[in-house]
């Protein structure tokens, strides 16, 4: 299915009924990733899962960086489109980036928060130089550099040998020039350390203990300070814990439905 919102095609699935919970997607994917949760969530609530402008089946937009706060305002619109007051918002990578700046902009249409190996941190210095170096490798119309940039690090060694050659044909099938606007919109994000005191909905936090982006620590620490977090790290998965532990990821997330009711 899909929608305009601002002028931007939004491709999305809608699936289920109760509580709406809204799955945003990492990067360089799209929100098939979320697959194994659409399914185990759908008896349990309204599961709507948007791919991103300029990942997936959705249009990039104008020229310029992807900002999270233009992404939180695309999923503003798509809730409004569906009719959804009030979703629980879960983020994957970029898409945590997403679900802090919907809860920044839009605090009371959150329902509950949770966070999949995804963190509150903005880009250190240190990290800029190669923001830009990849979008503008991006900028020339291939997505090989992406692929080449994250797929080695997704995963932990155990879940590597299934699960790489599928990852990459999700990588693969993604539009290189919308890839390259939504490095930018990373790269210029802001820190959320101040929202996380905020965030008194049920919360969920879920980390890969090998995860080579995020380290647990990192992310106990957020969840400590979220008034009423479980946090969950599970052993033997990277960076992609929705399709390296798919029971656990679905187990934490229909949980957080029933606790957001």
């Amino acid at each position: 299915m899909q929608t305009t919102i601002d002028g931007v095609n939004i491709a999305y699935d809608d699936t289920g009924s109760g509580p709406a919970i809204v799955l945003i997607h990492g990067f360089p994917l799209d929100r098939s990733i979320w697959n194994p949760q659409r399914d185990a969530l759908a008896p349990h609530a309204r599961v709507v899962r948007p791919d991103l402008r300029g990942a997936g089946e959705s249009a990039r937009g104008a020229d310029g960086p992807a900002l999270m706060e233009a992404l939180a305002g695309d999923l503003a619109g798509l809730l409004d489109a569906l009719g959804i007051e009030r979703a629980i918002v879960v983020g994957h990578s970029i898409g945590s980036y997403v679900a802090f700046a919907f809860f920044r902009m839009y605090a009371e249409r959150v329902a509950g928060f949770g966070l999949v190996a995804g963190h509150p941190a903005a880009d250190t210095p240190a990290l800029l130089p190669g923001r830009d170096a990849l979008a503008t490798a991006l900028e020339a119309g291939d997505i090989a550099p992406a692929i080449d940039a994250y797929l080695p690090r997704y995963l932990d060694p155990a879940t590597a040998p299934a699960l790489t050659e599928p990852l990459r044909a999700i990588m693969a099938r993604q539009d290189a020039r919308g890839a390259a606007a939504l490095v930018r919109g990373m790269k210029e994000r802001v820190a959320s350390y101040d929202l996380l005191a905020d965030i008194t909905v049920p919360a969920t936090i879920v980390a890969g203990a090998s995860d080579d982006w995020i380290t647990p620590e990192s992310l106990r620490d957020a969840a400590a300070q979220m008034p009423d977090c479980e946090f969950i790290v599970l052993d033997r998965v990277g960076h992609l814990p929705m399709l390296e532990a798919p029971d656990a990821v679905s187990a934490a997330l229909v949980r957080l439905v029933e606790r957001s009711r």
